[in-house]
């Protein structure tokens, strides 16, 4: 998923399961300027689907958001879904380079969901392990062959050449975290179906989760709990959220189920994370929200209440510099903008 060399004129793209999004960036060096972005929405069964019709169809929207936002490149970063990514970290003896490639697709080959003949594989060393100083961290990520294959064919047929796919969570972490963080952080990203959570520290993710609970989930909960159909149940989720005072917090009585098992799954990352790196006392000292997560009213505040940890909003556009002119329309889709900016930052 490495970058060609050689290739500065690049943009963005993250194909997300309600909207294609799009961006740009020029210039060298930490912070880049912002030169076009865009926006479409698009049906939620044609970004899940893998038929070639479907993928034709998509190919269009793709092109339709390509026009409205005057880029020009025909080179492109690629987002990969996290439901589509498998990552982890591993701890492998230290050994020369080459040695380093054979014993990880050797152990690859033990923890990947799918068979290594039909996935891609990829690597980076992290430094040494938290658990035995003999080894090293590695992160790894597998994504199934036909996937990636698909989608190559996918944007060729509209004239763009791709020069890297990379899996969402590591565009986000790279958007949304300042470059020089040392501090271990946690992500927390509410998409339609499925919520990711990515810790990051020193600059690289050390435990990603996807969680099949998304906003489509809290919306669900909402439209049986309230006995509702779906446009007032999004609605009120997104009016008055975890709210208590308001509707006399029957919202809030709602969605607190589903909510409660997000938390749950956030704590139990927390645990992973800070049990593994025990030795180094790393403590996640603040968790970033986006997507549905920092639009769904009072959720920040009720993570931080619970889990006693400071909560801010994401910014996808903290390590990019932009007119002020520009501000006021940029903040207000920055909770859906994290994994475009990232790809955009992507660096040789």
């Amino acid at each position: 998923m490495s970058m060609i060399s050689g290739v500065s004129d690049f943009f963005g793209l993250d194909i997300g399961t309600t909207a294609i999004r799009v961006v740009q960036l020029t210039g060298g060096g930490p912070v880049k300027s912002l030169a076009r972005y865009a926006f479409g929405p698009i049906d939620t069964k044609l970004a899940l689907s893998d038929s070639k019709a479907d993928l034709q169809k998509l190919a269009e929207s793709v092109k339709n958001v390509l026009s409205q936002s005057g880029i020009g490149s025909k080179n492109v970063a690629v987002g990969i879904p996290s439901q589509r990514v498998f990552t982890t970290v591993i701890d492998i003896d230290r050994l020369s380079p080459s040695e380093l490639a054979q014993s990880i697709k050797f152990e690859a080959d033990s923890v990947i969901p799918t068979p290594i003949e039909e996935s891609k594989i990829d690597w980076a060393l992290l430094g040494d392990s938290p658990k035995d100083q003999t080894k090293v961290e590695v992160l790894l990520s597998s994504v199934p062959n036909d996937f990636i294959e698909a989608r190559l064919d996918m944007l060729e047929t509209i004239g763009l050449n791709v020069v890297a796919f990379e899996p969402d969570n590591l565009a986000l972490s790279r958007s949304l975290v300042a470059p020089d963080a040392t501090a271990p952080q946690l992500i927390v990203d509410i998409g339609k179906m499925s919520t990711d959570l990515v810790v990051v520290m020193n600059g690289a993710p050390r435990v990603t989760r996807s969680i099949p609970t998304g906003s489509e989930a809290i919306i669900k909960a909402a439209m049986q709990n309230l006995n509702i159909d779906q446009n007032q149940a999004e609605q009120f989720v997104f009016k008055f959220g975890l709210v208590k005072d308001k509707l006399e917090s029957q919202v809030y009585q709602a969605i607190i189920g589903t909510i409660e098992l997000l938390i749950t799954d956030i704590e139990k990352s927390i645990k992973f994370f800070e049990n593994r790196y025990v030795s180094s006392n790393a403590k996640i000292s603040n968790i970033i929200v986006t997507g549905g997560a920092s639009a769904l009213p009072e959720f920040p505040l009720f993570v931080a209440n619970r889990l006693g940890v400071n909560v801010e909003i994401g910014n996808a556009w903290r390590n990019v510099s932009y007119g002020q002119d520009k501000q006021n329309d940029l903040l207000a889709i920055s909770n859906h903008f994290g994994v475009a900016a990232g790809l955009a930052e992507r660096t040789q």
